[in-house]
């Protein structure tokens, strides 16, 4: 029972991040109560590797 608890808890972690991640950092806006968490957001998302667009490439 612990375990569905915590992973529950978890899910709904990794949810509320997604969620203050789109709302806010990706477009472009700094957080209102926690502008460092924004700033850390962003600074990982610009380590980490993307895919270009075929399109964009033409």
């Amino acid at each position: 029972m612990l375990a569905i608890i915590l992973m529950m808890a978890l899910g709904v972690l990794v949810a509320t991040a997604v969620a203050v991640y789109v709302a806010y950092p990706h477009r472009g806006e700094r957080l209102p109560v926690v502008p460092q968490l924004g700033d850390a957001m962003r600074k990982g998302v610009d380590a980490l590797p993307t895919l270009e667009d075929a399109d964009s490439r033409r």
